[in-house]
This record gives C-alpha cells, structure tokens and sequence, in this order.
C-alpha cells in the first residue's frame, strides 16, 4: 500500500506549532478575561458596601484584594504578549528558511512571482507576532461579559446583546465592503514594487537614455492605483470605525442612564450601575479592536491562505542521496522546454551526450535557446520534457552537496552576494583557502584579487557594484571552477572581457579539461575556439548540428552561401580576414 501524500506544510508542523501558541495564548486569556471583572466587583463593593457602612477597614481589604488581581491581569497581558513575540520567532524558525528555499525552487519551475511567496511570509509574522491577534482572541468572551450585564439586570443585558449584535454586524459588513478593494490593493502595490525595483536595476539605462519622468510617471500610475482601491477600502473602514466607536460610547452613556432608573425605582443598586458601564464597555471593546484592525487581519488571512496552499502542494522535504564521485559525463534526453505561462516551446526535443573532459561550444543567433539550455544543463531549470543527466543521475534530482561540489555555472550576468572575494569564490561556504587560491588562479584572476584594496578580504557590498563588468565575470569564473567540479557551464563568458581576460578564458578552459573538466560554453567569437572539442549550433530551439569542431565548421562554411544560420565565425586559414563573423 502505497504511503500518503506528505506535504512540506505537515512535514513543518506550521499549523500544529501556530495552534499550539493560540492555544496557549486563549488559556491565559482564560484568565485575563476574568480578572477583567475586578474593576466592576471593586466598583460594586464600594459603593453598595464601603459607602454604605463607612467601614475603612473593608475599603482597604478591598482595595488589597483589587490591587493584587490587576497586577496579576497586567501580568498575564504581558505573559499573552511575550508569547505572541515567541511565535513570530517560532515562524521565523520554522519557516523563513524554507519558504527562502522554496522561492528558489520557484525559479526552477519557471515561477515568475516567486518573490510574493516571502512578501506574504512576512505579511503573516508580521501579523501573528503582533497584539493585533488580541482581540480576535477575546472577541469569544463577549457571550460572557453580556451573560454577567444579563446577571446584574436582565434590561442591561438586553441592551448589550443588541449594541453586540450591531457591532458583529459592522463587522461583517466591513469585510463584505472592503475584502476585494483590501486584496487588489495589496497586489496593486506588489506591481508598484516590482516596477521600483525593475527601475533600480536598470538605473543606469534610465539615467543613460533620460528615461526618468517616463519611469516616475509609470510608477505614480501603479502607485496612484493601488493608492485609490486602498482609500476606497479605508475610507469605508474609518466610517464602520468610527460608528462603532459611537455606538459604544452611547451604548455606555444608555447604560449608565438606564441603570440610575433603574436605582431610582430600588431595582438596581449603584454599585450595580458602575459595574454593568464597566463590563459593557469590556464586552464591545474587543469588537470594536476589531473593526479597526480588519485591514490587516485581511491582509494576513490571504498571505497565510496562499502561503498554506502552496506549502501543502510541495512534497515534504527530504535529503536526496548522496551519490559517489561524478566523472562529468552528459546527457541530453529529447529535452523539451516550455514556459508555464505556454506559447512555442523554447527548446524541441534536444540530444546529445558528452563525456568528461569535453569541451562543447554552444552557438547560434539570438533568441534560439542556448542560455536557456545552459540552465536545464546546472539544474537551474527543469524541463518540461525529457532529461539532462550528469554520470546518469537527473541534474534536478542531484542533493545539493553533490551539486555544488560538481557543478560550476557563470550566467550572461554575474551576480555576486554581499560578502568578500573569498566567500564569493567558495559559493557562501566554509572557505577553503588554498581552493579559493587554485579557483582564482585557473580563471586567471588571482593577481587582479590581490591589487583589490584588501585582497581576497576585500568586501564587495552590495553585488560587487563597485567592480567593473569584466572583473565580475572573472570572480565569477573563479566561482564557478571553485572544488573543480565535474561540469562547468559558462553562458558567454567574455562579454564583458578584455584581450587579457579573454586569454586567461581560453587557458582556464585548457587547464579545466586537462583535470577532466566537461565544459559547456556559449560563445561566438574566434579566441575561445581553440580549446573547444564539439560545436552544436541552436536555431529557434533545435539543435541543428552537433559533432566534432572541424567538422560542423566546414559543414557550415559549405553551406554558408545557400544558407546563414548562425554568427559563428567560420575560419578560413588562407585569409586575412579568418578572425571575422560570417556575416
């Protein structure tokens, strides 16, 4: 019998470990709520006792007695507040790890909002690790609170159950109104910080061709919308707030009203009036919290639907194999790639095998696949159908150990994380110097570390910003040969390369097959040629021609005349002008 299904939600415990502190938080208020009554009962024995029997004895007792329950209601408050603070680092704990993880894993599956997946972690701790969550956690007491008005006077309590009635009522008519105004603005304002951080990205594009008020203007527009549904909602919101509020204090003034004619007539006594003021205004008081915080609560209860729903559809997360030392031999099995959203497939039905220490160029014009197929080979992406296996093991499948010590990828843009040289070299983790030091010295760029101002301590901030182009894609070439893994790929190394760098490419990629490295690098110029073993040529998604250099290379230049399928510049030993792109 095959095992249930386990999510990454149960395999968590989120629900269990977030009931468990609600649970703890609703015991407590067990107890708060009833040393909510110490006012009312003080109230009641001084004025129908202590004024009755001018007794300073007892009104000291009493007053004993009052102190030391509010001390220990400020005590048990503070006690509900320490544990919703644990339960936001309780959330912190469990989950912002693995929903960073997941996020990640998102990219791989062609998720383009992975992002949102924190945005609404935060939304929900946020929430349940503040005193917002308080008055939904006595809001289930207000039953009571009207049971003891009842007590004190059937009358009263009839009113207190008609102004709750009517609070619950604002309530529900503030979530009807405002529930759809509340979650478009929230996504209107996700756009708005897309957009922002998009603009912050291409700053220097903005700057270099004027595009400023373009990109003001465009922003205002999301803001301007999100801004318009968020008034909306809290315009209606304050009107509910602010009804509710009145309909407290005039609910409380009733009572008061009614109580002393109800002492006029002997059928209630003073103490009895105070007290029913005070316990009313207790009983609504929770309502009327939440009213006031229904925009937030809104907020919370989609972040954590959505944030639930997709946990629940994860697998539970389990340690992949480690697998013995991989030798680099590739295999491409009519891999097919799609994106989710659909249209024409990026790649069709691509094949070819490698093995190690083999380099492979991969080339063709814009927009045929090769940096897309560089991704499927890293596991950077799965495919929608087919295969890429490293030494017969699915790429995607590989425990991450295995990948980072036999995998290297550079992508078309280098990003380089907050950090010194040598963390960024060694990928984050436990440096190994001497493995930095043989990394950087593969890919040419120790002597260009060490005339940085601290070496290879050198701080980078905020992705290297201050290095130029071509230095990243160094370090990031560093990176990516660190531990000498089993396979490289190097979409477009040396686009940003000088003719220093470039030789430095060329011997790295040398040096790395000579360790039995397998190489896969995109490219189109002429000085990375020499190391290369095989060339396959891409156009809109299929691979047209894979096999050995020479041979594809006079295959293309003759057939270059009748038909020009790439930029791959075709050599020609006799003419000056070898080193050209075929046109």
């Amino acid at each position: 019998m095959a095992k249930p299904h386990r999510s990454l939600w149960e395999d968590l415990g989120v629900t269990k470990k977030i009931g468990g502190s609600l649970a703890l938080i609703l015991g407590f208020s067990i107890f708060v709520n009833l040393l909510i009554l110490t006012s009312p009962i003080y109230m009641m024995q001084v004025y129908d006792r202590v004024l009755v029997s001018a007794r300073v004895d007892t009104l000291i007792y009493l007053s004993v007695i009052a102190l030391l329950a509010l001390a220990a209601l400020g005590a048990l408050e503070g006690v509900r507040s320490f544990i919703l603070t644990r339960l936001g680092r309780l959330l912190d704990l469990t989950l912002r790890g693995a929903v960073l993880d997941q996020s990640i894993a998102q990219a791989r599956l062609g998720a383009m909002d992975r992002h949102r997946l924190i945005e609404d972690f935060g939304t929900v701790r946020n929430y349940l690790g503040s005193p917002a969550v308080l008055p939904f956690v006595d809001a289930p007491w207000v039953p009571f609170f009207v049971a003891v008005i009842a007590l004190i006077h059937p009358l009263l309590g009839v009113l207190a159950i008609g102004s709750a009635l009517v609070l619950f009522g604002l309530a529900l008519a503030n979530d009807y109104t405002t529930r759809q105004a509340i979650l478009q603005s929230g996504q209107r304002a996700s756009q708005a910080n897309e957009f922002a951080h998009s603009a912050i990205q291409n700053a220097e594009v903005v700057n270099a061709m004027g595009m400023q008020k373009d990109v003001s203007r465009r922003y205002r527009q999301h803001v301007e919308q999100s801004g318009l549904l968020g008034q909306n909602a809290a315009d209606i919101g304050s009107i509910i707030t602010a009804a509710s509020k009145a309909i407290r204090i005039a609910v409380q003034s009733a009572t008061l009203g009614i109580g002393a004619l109800l002492v006029i007539r002997g059928e209630l006594t003073a103490g009895g009036m105070i007290a029913a003021s005070i316990v009313l205004g207790r009983a609504l008081a929770p309502i009327e919290q939440v009213i006031g915080s229904w925009k937030q609560f809104v907020s919370a209860r989609d972040a954590y639907g959505k944030m639930r729903r997709f946990l629940s559809a994860v697998p539970a997360a389990h340690e992949a194999m480690s697998l013995p030392e991989l030798k680099g031999r590739v295999d491409v099995e009519d891999v097919v790639y799609q994106l989710p959203s659909g249209g024409e497939p990026i790649l069709r039905r691509v094949a070819f095998a490698l093995q190690p220490g083999t380099a492979l160029a991969l080339v063709g014009p814009s927009a045929s696949g090769k940096s897309t197929l560089c991704r499927l080979l890293v596991g950077a992406i799965a495919p929608t159908r087919g295969n890429v296996r490293l030494d017969g093991a699915d790429v995607v499948t590989l425990n991450p150990a295995d990948v980072s010590r036999h995998i290297g990828y550079m992508p078309q843009m280098v990003e380089l994380f907050s950090g010194s040289v040598r963390e960024n070299i060694c990928r984050l983790g436990e440096p190994d110097d001497e493995a930095v030091v043989a990394a950087a010295q593969m890919a040419g760029c120790h002597e260009l570390i060490l005339r940085l101002p601290h070496g290879y301590d050198t701080e980078l901030g905020a992705r290297g910003a201050f290095l130029s182009g071509g230095q990243r894609q160094r370090i990031g070439l560093a990176r990516a040969l660190y531990g000498l893994p089993s396979l490289v790929v190097l979409d477009e190394p040396n686009s940003n390369l000088d003719q220093e760098g470039e030789t430095a490419l060329v011997a790295a990629i040398g040096r790395a097959k000579q360790q039995g490295v397998t190489i896969v690098v995109v490219s189109h110029r002429t000085s990375l040629l020499p190391p290369i073993d095989k060339l396959g040529v891409l156009r809109d998604g299929v691979l047209e021609r894979f096999g050995d250099r020479d041979e594809v290379l006079r295959d293309m230049a003759g057939n270059a005349p009748q038909r020009k399928p790439t930029l791959v510049p075709v050599p020609e030993p006799q003419d000056a002008t070898a080193g050209r792109r075929a046109p």
